[in-house]
């Protein structure tokens, strides 16, 4: 064995472990596009849904199948018809969209049956449970256009689906459903595991898809959407790896209806409408990213976005009105100092520097943030969250939207001064320098008999 490998691979498997507490017991809805499985990533992606599960976390997986679809289509002669974003299902197309996805049902549950030597599924036992979970209902005639066998989701049997998962299953749901009177509907993926989450109450719903997520450049700009989403793939534009639910809704009335997968629009409508119907966690996760489905679950920042509810915990900036909040949540800091002391005028004069998170009124977390544009870098300062609830990641949360704040001004740094939170820092990807690498003017009113560790992290 390489002597380095418990030097890297300890540290590691430690700092996933309060992921693996934290995620135990609770219940996940996968959205899986069929992409993915024409791309031949089925195999690792299902090896990493075993081990989820072998983790405690309970799985209900909706796949797609477009490509397989379209494929069955080409084979018959046929071209695909859509309208309003959706597939227009006649007589033919429903009958190659219950081949295809009886293909797909095989090969997935194949895939969980392996148990090869040498490999993560060595050992594990997946039992894959699927059934008439979904009754749906037709979509109809919109605008004079007649969708046939196109159909919605009606109700999930969420009863009968806990019933199976209680039992350690996996249950997988087709991109089918069922009338009262029989009738069989294509749905999509999207509106099943939608669905399914809400139905469910579940933590999470992850759409493991072709984008990588929500670009920021559409977030900052949402009128170029159209132009910037061509460059979704390019590793070099970077991705909001938090969006607040009130700010998901502003970005969604923003956008066009989406017509294909690719829009922003398309995900970000369900991540909309699961969040809104009690879902705290929805994910939007690149399939194409290796383990992706790993890390953004059992790392701090993940791989994709991640749309929050945050009605019940506003995460905000700061208005004039907080002043008296801010104070009186910094000053038992002050008083043993943990925080360098502010005035009343100080905090009014800067206010709108100011981050918050409120619940019912009450301030119980701020930061502020002091941007030296001609170093292109800023000061997150007075980081402070309420005794009363810390250790539940509010401090992360913070820190994500003062990153997302200096990137936005076009800054490549961030920098802290802490006396006591240097570990802290550390953790989340700051590292220490020497004290003469503040800009000048944050240097000139450093004071050295406190002896503060700086702090670095690279926003770029």
């Amino acid at each position: 064995m390489d002597l380095v490998f418990p030097h890297t691979f300890v540290p590691w498997f430690r700092s996933v472990a309060p992921h693996i507490h934290a995620h135990r017991g609770k219940t996940f809805v996968v959205g899986l596009s069929g992409e993915l499985i024409a791309a031949g990533k089925l195999e690792s992606f299902v090896q990493d849904l075993a081990l989820m599960q072998a983790m405690g976390i309970r799985i209900v997986l909706a796949h797609g199948f477009r490509p397989q679809l379209e494929e069955q289509l080409r084979l018959k002669g046929q071209e695909s018809k859509f309208s309003h974003g959706m597939r227009i299902t006649d007589a033919v197309a429903l009958d190659c969209a219950q081949e295809a996805a009886g293909q797909l049902r095989y090969e997935i549950e194949a895939a969980f049956s392996l148990g090869l030597p040498n490999t993560p599924m060595a050992g594990a036992s997946v039992s894959v449970i699927s059934g008439n979970f979904v009754t749906a209902r037709p979509v109809g005639i919109v605008d004079g256009v007649d969708f046939i066998h196109t159909g919605l989701v009606r109700k999930i049997d969420a009863m009968a689906v806990r019933r199976a998962i209680d039992t350690g299953a996996l249950v997988m749901l087709s991109p089918f459903g069922f009338s009262h009177t029989g009738e069989a509907f294509n749905l999509s993926m999207e509106d099943v595991a939608t669905s399914a989450a809400i139905a469910l109450k579940a933590d999470k719903l992850i759409f493991v898809t072709e984008v990588r997520g929500i670009l920021q450049s559409i977030v900052q700009d949402p009128a170029r959407a159209a132009e910037l989403e061509a460059r979704q793939h390019d590793p070099d534009v970077e991705i909001d790896q938090e969006l607040a639910l009130a700010d998901a809704r502003r970005l969604l009335a923003a956008l066009p209806n989406p017509l294909q997968p690719t829009d922003t629009a398309y995900y970000l409508q369900h991540a909309v409408k699961a969040s809104e119907g009690g879902v705290e966690r929805v994910h939007i996760i690149p399939y194409k990213v290796d383990g992706a489905l790993l890390m953004e679950v059992f790392t701090h920042d993940g791989v994709g976005t991640m749309i929050v509810d945050e009605k019940l915990e506003s995460l905000r900036e700061a208005a004039p009105d907080d002043v008296g909040g801010i104070l009186q949540l910094i000053e038992p800091f002050e008083q043993d100092g943990t925080l360098v002391k502010r005035s009343r005028t100080e905090i009014e004069r800067d206010i709108h520097q100011y981050t918050v998170i409120e619940h019912d009124g009450v301030i119980f977390g701020c930061a502020a943030l002091y941007p030296f544009p001609e170093a292109s870098t800023a000061e997150m300062a007075a980081l402070t969250i309420s005794p009363n609830v810390q250790g539940q990641g509010d401090g992360e949360r913070i820190l994500k939207r003062i990153e997302q704040r200096a990137r936005a001004m076009g800054l490549s740094t961030l920098f802290v001064l802490t006396t006591r939170t240097m570990h802290w820092f550390i953790k989340r990807g700051f590292a220490p320098v020497d004290p003469d690498w503040l800009p000048e003017a944050r240097k000139r009113s450093y004071k050295w008999d406190r002896r503060s560790q700086v702090l670095v992290k690279n926003l770029k």
